[in-house]
């Protein structure tokens, strides 16, 4: 490796930056190779991660790696750095391509030597390179296809065009979140939101699964979002879904949780509608019907017009502490035994994985394909876990 100063490594970075804001998404690796090449960092291979979260495909090729049984794959699941010796003797260095907190895939150096400040270097370009994927994936169809393996009915790119990042997230709380099936999606959705003071949370499940479902969640995520943004209370906001679905789609209604956690204070207040209730693991124990109040009718419910007002619950929760929220296509789905996975099998199965110090989002991937592979891949209804994590607040 060639040595390179600090002076040419900034001009070159901002070279790069400047040029990448003009380059189209298929001309991404080849930027970053040209530029990589002239601080000494050797090629450069960019991997985005399919829907499903089970393969990582080249932006620049054909080339497929798994996410479970490959260096790169660890990466991925770990979002930390894993570095191999390849058979020429050089090394293979591979860092997490990562949208903040949210995982999109890995890149991948192949270097001589490494060093701290050759490393620093890799982070900034990645860092860089996924502001640039996050931002043209937008408007990039190619973008899109990479993430994908196979073909999406409808309703699905309906409800996957309106979807949040699968994990949001800083050092105080989390939020992630996983949808399945990934291209037959009928009504269920999931949002979640940040801002300096509160963490936003919303799962939904509409009835049926055509387009009319699909509409219906898609009126709502709107609705969630509009009300939020202008600073709606979680009744409001409910009673702003409850108001447009009778008014634009009578027929249809959906169930749903939606919440927001205080990130100082770590103090949760959710409505439900209609939905299963959520649960709350502390110390890898579940609390029993800590967060489980007295059901309400879904959203949309024409009884609802008449006066009557939705009920805001509270709880104070402890740093650490999990809440889950999730559809019924979840505990419904069936075991290799016949039986259904239920809420003690779900639960155990997140235990385990974050017991064992698996990421959050790690978490809730291995969970879901799990429960595809005791299906074979074809789920009776749409599941969809989102899991909101609050950590020790910062020290004022």
């Amino acid at each position: 490796m060639k040595d390179r100063s600090s002076d040419d490594y900034e001009h070159v970075l901002h070279a790069f930056i400047a040029e990448v804001h003009s380059t189209v998404p298929t001309d991404l690796p080849h930027l970053v190779n040209q530029h990589a090449v002239r601080v000494g960092l050797g090629s450069v291979d960019v991997y985005l991660v399919d829907l499903q979260q089970r393969q990582l495909a080249q932006l620049s090729g054909q080339r497929v790696l798994p996410v479970d049984g490959s260096l790169a794959g660890r990466s991925f699941r770990s979002a930390a750095l894993q570095v191999e010796k390849t058979d020429a003797g050089t090394l293979s260095i591979w860092l997490p391509l990562l949208d903040g907190v949210d995982r999109l895939g890995v890149v991948g150096f192949h270097v001589e030597t490494l060093d701290s400040v050759l490393l620093q270097r890799c982070a900034a370009l990645v860092s860089v390179l996924a502001m640039a994927l996050t931002s043209k994936r937008a408007f990039s169809d190619r973008l899109v296809q990479q993430a994908r393996t196979g073909t999406m009915s409808l309703p699905a790119e309906m409800l996957r065009a309106l979807l949040a990042p699968r994990t949001i997230g800083d050092g105080r709380a989390i939020s992630t979140a996983v949808l399945e099936p990934a291209y037959e999606l009928g009504g269920d959705a999931f949002d979640h939101a940040l801002t300096e003071s509160t963490l936003h949370a919303v799962i939904l499940d509409s009835m049926g699964h055509n387009l009319a479902s699909g509409l219906t969640t898609a009126i709502a995520v709107a609705g969630c979002r509009s009300a939020r943004r202008k600073g709606s209370g979680l009744v409001e906001l409910v009673r702003t879904i409850d108001e447009t679905l009778a008014e634009w789609l009578p027929e249809q209604f959906c169930t749903g949780v939606v919440m927001q956690l205080d990130l100082v204070s770590g103090v949760l207040s959710w409505v439900n509608s209609g939905h299963p209730p959520p649960l709350l693991i502390r110390d890898d124990q579940v609390l029993e019907s800590a967060l489980e109040f007295a059901g309400e009718p879904p959203m949309g419910t024409p009884g609802l017009l008449g006066g009557a007002r939705r009920t805001m619950h509270e709880i104070a929760l402890e740093p650490g502490d999990r809440v889950i929220l999730y559809t019924d296509g979840v505990t419904e789905a069936r075991l290799a035994s016949g039986s259904q996975l239920g809420l003690a099998g779900f639960t155990a199965s997140i235990i385990r994985a974050t017991a064992a110090g698996e990421l959050a989002a790690e978490a809730l991937r291995q969970l879901i394909h799990a429960i595809l592979e005791h299906q074979n891949g074809r789920l009776r209804d749409d599941a969809t876990i989102l899991m909101l994590e609050w950590r020790k607040p910062h020290a004022v």
